[in-house]
């Protein structure tokens, strides 16, 4: 039931519009002045407040702002004995809903109230929304509790707060982009959209179209209009995965971004403003880059104003028992399967495997082991064989070896239901390593 708050000074109008209102359904309350009407709507989170323009304490129109300021998801209807055009258009700039002549929009009110009371419901939504995203996003809930990882976090959330350009660099799967998006919801940004790009995922040609927008009829294939990530993200956060894969040349427009906040869109001769931060991340050493001419200077110093190196997951094995559980929980709720245990060989395997593909590799591990597993344990037969033979526990007979890895593939295509991209993936191998596999074992593909 949405709830109505009306302001007005003359109490039968009042009343009778709380009587109209209260029959449609609607929680009504009442207040006599602005005063009281500020105490009211704080302690009854209203969804519409209708108020009039002439108060004893007070012009309506001014309160529309201390109104919003105060509950910001309620949306504010304006009315008024004598229809007055610059006082809407000044109650609009303020931020009411609508403004409205009394008597003349006697008939308006319902239609109006309902519009306005779904916009604040979908605000309230929106709000939860974002708060739940914020929470998941917090620096809180990244997992690990060794001191090079909290130092890291540490730093994160004092550059937070500021409008600072950052630069995460650290091997692949180290987290780059959950810090990234860890930065942006702990900023004043965060009500704002976060892009991420990864530059390395396309030609240079592309990458310059979807950082940068184009003109329909700039290149073949340009058809429409199309508004670029740098647009996407003003106000907000654009966040440069491989950073490092970015041609030289576009390195130059986004030095232009970072230095006055314009682009240039491919096909236009004008500039185009865009307020944004920018996170950049890398696994290269830029320094190195640089000296071999494949990456700017002056691009450098303006991303790396503040710089964080994530750690290695092998430069903190405490935290892989975190991560596992984590993982297992994670997964257990996505397949709807129960894990009462996690063996302690598991977890020996688990730490004594060099994570060169650190958390993201030993997500896949996990996930993997889901799938594995026979019963509520996961067991260290739920492993692939490499695991079990760097933890020795393998009888290092290459024959049982070939058959426990010939079972461990055919089980997690089974998975996929045949998918051998996602099944490679899984198994933490190419795709032509995979085929080559099968091939090798007469299963066909």
């Amino acid at each position: 039931m949405a709830k109505v708050l009306i302001i007005d000074d003359e109490v039968q109008l009042r009343k009778l519009l709380a009587r109209i209102i209260g029959l449609e359904g609607y929680d009504v309350a009442e207040a006599a002045d602005g005063a009281s009407g500020m105490k009211m709507l704080r302690q009854q989170e209203p969804d519409v407040v209708l108020c009039d323009v002439k108060l004893p304490d007070g012009s309506g129109v001014e309160l529309v702002s201390r109104l919003k300021e105060a509950a910001p998801a309620a949306e504010v209807i304006l009315m008024t004995a004598y229809g007055n055009i610059p006082d809407g258009v000044q109650a609009i700039k303020n931020g009411a809903f609508d403004y409205i002549t009394k008597g003349d929009d006697n008939n308006k009110i319902l239609p109006l109230l309902s519009r306005a009371a779904e916009k604040a419901r979908m605000q309230r939504r929106l709000a939860r929304f974002e708060d739940k995203l914020s929470e998941e996003h917090s620096f809180d809930r990244i997992i690990g509790s060794s001191s090079v990882l909290r130092e890291a976090v540490e730093l994160a959330r004092k550059v937070a707060v500021t409008d600072t350009s950052v630069l995460l660099t650290g091997e692949t799967g180290t987290g780059k982009e959950v810090f990234a998006r860890a930065i942006h919801h702990a900023s004043r940004r965060k009500h704002e959209a976060f892009v991420a790009v990864n530059c390395s995922a396309f030609s240079k040609e592309l990458l310059e179209s979807e950082l940068f927008g184009h003109r329909a009829g700039s290149f073949t294939g340009a058809a429409r209009d199309k508004k670029g990530l740098v647009e996407e993200a003003d106000g907000g956060t654009l966040f440069l995965d491989e950073i490092g894969e970015m041609p030289l040349e576009l390195q130059t427009k986004l030095l232009r971004v970072l230095e006055n906040g314009e682009f240039i869109k491919i096909g236009e001769t004008r500039p185009t403003k865009a307020d944004l931060r920018i996170i950049a991340a890398t696994n290269r050493d830029l320094e190195k880059e640089i000296v071999a001419g494949n990456f700017r200077e002056d691009l450098f110093f303006r991303l790396s104003v503040f710089r964080i190196q994530l750690p290695s997951l092998n430069r903190r094995r405490g935290d892989i028992p975190d991560y596992v559980r984590y993982f297992a929980g994670l997964f257990s709720t996505r397949m709807g399967k129960r894990i009462d245990r996690i063996d302690r060989a598991y977890m020996e395997a688990m730490e004594k495997h060099t994570w060169r593909g650190n958390v993201r590799e030993l997500r896949n591990a996990v996930e993997r082991s889901m799938i594995m597993a026979e019963g509520n344990v996961l067991s260290v037969d739920a492993l692939p064989p490499e695991f079990r033979n760097e933890a020795g526990m393998t009888t290092g007979d290459s024959m049982v070896l070939e058959d426990v890895e010939r079972n461990h593939i055919l089980k997690i295509l089974e998975y996929t239901g045949g998918n051998k991209s996602e099944a490679a993936r899984l198994l933490g191998i190419g795709v032509a390593t995979l085929y080559r596999k099968l091939e090798n074992w007469g299963v066909k593909s």
